[in-house]
């Protein structure tokens, strides 16, 4: 593992892709992946590419602790 000042651009990429990396292997595993997006959206992605807006519910279960708001549109190509 390289070591890289922290903050520096360097840094920046090596984090960026090693959680662009982690995200593309969860989908590929079959799991869905939560993020929010650039909007401020707290988005779900499932691995056939879907995404949905979804509302946190913490007074339910894990795995369970969410709600479906919508579907978003597909991603322009």
């Amino acid at each position: 593992m390289a070591a890289y000042k922290f903050a520096s651009d360097e840094f920046i990429e090596a984090v960026r892709a090693g959680t662009h990396k982690a995200f593309l292997e969860t989908l590929q595993a079959g799991l869905p992946v939560f993020y929010t997006d650039c909007e401020g959206l707290e988005v779900m992605e499932l691995p056939d590419g879907r995404r949905f807006e979804v509302r946190w519910n913490p007074s339910s279960p894990t795995g369970e602790n969410y709600d479906v708001v919508r579907e978003i549109a597909a991603r322009a190509a």
